[in-house]
């Protein structure tokens, strides 16, 4: 099930990372035709994946191998059809380019977190399909009694709170842009604001996040009896506070399972299922809450957080240093080159792609190593309870007569149960293997620690860091240079340069490589070209150097560039253009019209480009 948050993590990255495109691959009618096509194929052979295992599991039933192998197999069409799923939803929107058609729906515009809430719904009706087709096999397979509905409510219930921090934190940034007040805009739209606003809402959510998620998954208390007694007493023991003890209703409650969640004691929960509660003897469910207990003790929940936080930094860190290295390829260089689309259209799935990796690499290996060892030092934690671990061990043997499940079975987040119940077994005979696996974490955590800072080290150095800024700039440079020289009659290759030495402020350089763009190009530009043709309008509207100032020539490429789109980028540079000519009313005209096409973005901007050409056309009359 922890898959699952990759999985829908993977998914809001596929959409967030997309960059919406003007214009559609597909009419209409037949980007409809195609999804819906995608969507029947995708439904037909993931129910005929599992018809075919149900089958097979209804023949072979009761024999323990048997169920071994139903059980490996049906892990693996999940994950397989979970994986058709992202690749599915990445058609979606990079192929089929769907968000195109939501682009001019003003709601959306105001509430973009809105639009995406549509989009990941679209995701989450592929795992739907999976789970309505998968039911049945489970049924079978594991021999409970389970209705679809609960079984795809359990799935989602479990899964859909990943997303939630996203959800709250993008809908209230919708919110604070949506509202008529500059200063909080301005304090989201400045990089320490958005530190400072997700760090704020990531640790307020951190800490009264369990309040909700427990409502979400409509968790009932415990009610009082000898078991609550029982696990109050033992939470008493351990110095534990708490806000409540709950039944956690996941899968009907028919799993074996219990949890913990929450930084505080006001925003604390115990979570215990039924099943728990009625296959467990008493000793078993006092070792399986001192788990649980452990956990707490040992501080994972706020590791957990760490890791969270530590991923935006290692990625922020990283981020740059890695696209160079992927820019710097030649093979990229000549893909570019071979291909119809400018880097603007290349760059966002190349961004994706190293996104969706380093988060995979981080949470799958760095994350995964440590909740497996955190897990087994749970375990080990109920050695400072009690004074064996026999009832933790008999716990794992009925998990594995209960769940169908081999013991040995691999899992990236958990230790296998053979594993966990050996390692139990070590600790008992000799108890310098606990502090073996203490001495393990804490190297652990301190060598990660080290390497973040290391990282963040390398990172601020290659971006702020002036030999950092000049050497990595440089090499970009001297890379398109050198395909330059392979393929002087490339066009884009010298968009690329145009663009890099527009950053860098050698605005003569960018507007001599922007107008080789222009000779080499045909003269039927196309709307990818406007971009080109508006940056060299700016340059030669607002050069700091004068001496390459041309406002004649900003002007007729301006024009040229709002012929082929109407962006509000464009007509700002439009109007500047006009500015510069002394033509103060066609600048306030082509202003007006970039504000109306404004869906998102900068809007103070704007309106302050707005305000000084109406000025200058007040003036001059």
């Amino acid at each position: 099930m922890f898959n699952n948050f990759i999985y829908f993590i993977i998914a809001l990255l596929i959409y967030s990372t997309h960059q919406p495109s003007e214009i559609s691959n597909f009419a209409a009618g037949e980007t409809l035709a195609l999804f819906c096509s995608l969507m029947l194929l995708f439904f037909f052979f993931t129910r005929l994946q599992f018809y075919r295992l149900e089958k097979r599991i209804s023949k072979e039933s009761g024999r323990l191998s048997a169920c071994h192998c139903f059980d490996h197999k049906f892990n693996s069409i999940q994950t397989q059809q979970f994986v058709f799923a992202l690749v599915l939803f990445a058609v979606d929107i990079h192929v089929l380019n769907l968000t195109y058609f939501f682009r001019d729906i003003a709601f959306f515009a105001a509430m973009p977190t809105l639009e995406a809430l549509l989009f990941l719904g679209l995701f989450i009706a592929h795992f739907v399909i999976v789970w309505d087709c998968a039911h049945k096999s489970y049924e079978k397979l594991y021999m409970v009694s389970l209705s679809k509905r609960s079984y795809i409510l359990s799935n989602l219930s479990f899964s859909v709170p990943v997303l939630v921090p996203w959800l709250l934190l993008s809908g209230i940034a919708d919110i604070i842009n949506a509202l008529p007040f500059e200063m909080p805009k301005k304090i989201l739209a400045s990089p320490s604001g958005e530190i400072a606003y997700f760090l704020f809402f990531l640790f307020g959510l951190a800490v009264a996040g369990p309040l909700l998620i427990q409502k979400f998954w409509r968790c009932k208390p415990l009610e009082a009896g000898y078991m609550r007694s029982r696990i109050e007493f033992l939470c008493r023991r351990a110095k534990l506070e708490y806000a409540d003890i709950l039944y956690w209703p996941i899968f009907g409650g028919k799993m074996i399972t219990a949890g913990v969640m929450g930084l505080i004691r006001q925003f604390r929960y115990i979570l215990v299922t039924e099943a728990l509660l009625q296959v467990l003897d008493f000793e078993e469910i006092d070792a399986v809450i001192a788990h649980e207990i452990g956990h707490i003790k040992k501080k994972h929940l706020l590791f957990y957080l760490l890791f969270m936080v530590g991923f935006l930094i290692f990625f922020y860190a990283v981020f740059d240093l890695i696209l160079y290295a992927v820019i710097y390829s030649e093979l990229l260089f000549r893909f570019i080159s071979r291909s119809a689309m400018d880097h603007i259209s290349v760059s966002p799935n190349i961004f994706s792609v190293i996104v969706i990796l380093i988060f995979l690499i981080y949470f799958r290996y760095l994350f995964g190593y440590f909740m497996r060892n955190f897990e087994r030092q749970a375990d080990i934690y109920v050695y400072t309870l009690f004074d064996n671990a026999a009832p933790l061990i008999s716990t794992f043997e009925k998990i594995t007569a209960n769940s169908g499940q081999p013991p040995e079975k691999p899992n990236w987040h958990h230790f296998s149960i053979t594993e966990r119940v050996e390692y139990l077994k070590k600790c008992e005979a000799d108890k310098d293997w606990i502090t073996r696996h203490e001495r393990k974490v804490s190297r652990s955590l301190a060598a990660y620690l080290a390497g973040l800072m290391l990282i963040v080290g390398i990172g601020y150095y290659s971006d702020f860091g002036e030999i950092g800024k000049k050497t990595g700039v440089g090499l970009l440079i001297k890379t398109v240079q050198r395909e330059i020289e392979a393929n002087p009659g490339n066009a884009e290759l010298y968009s690329i340069l145009g663009d890099i030495l527009c950053e860098t402020g050698d605005d003569a350089a960018a507007i001599e490589a922007y107008e080789a763009f222009l000779r080499i190009s045909p003269p039927d530009l196309n709307k990818d070209d406007a971009r080109i043709l508006n940056n060299l309008a700016w340059l030669y509207a607002t050069c700091e150097n004068e001496n390459f100032r041309n406002p004649e020539r900003a002007i007729v490429l301006a024009l040229k560039a709002a012929e082929l789109t109407d962006a509000p980028y464009i007509l700002d540079t439009l109007a500047e253009s006009c500015y510069v000519n002394g033509q103060f009313e066609a600048a306030v005209s082509a202003e007006k019209r970039a504000l109306e096409q404004l869906k998102d973005g900068d809007r103070a901007y704007y309106e302050k480009q707005l305000k000084k050409f109406t000025d200058a056309a007040i003036s001059e009359k």
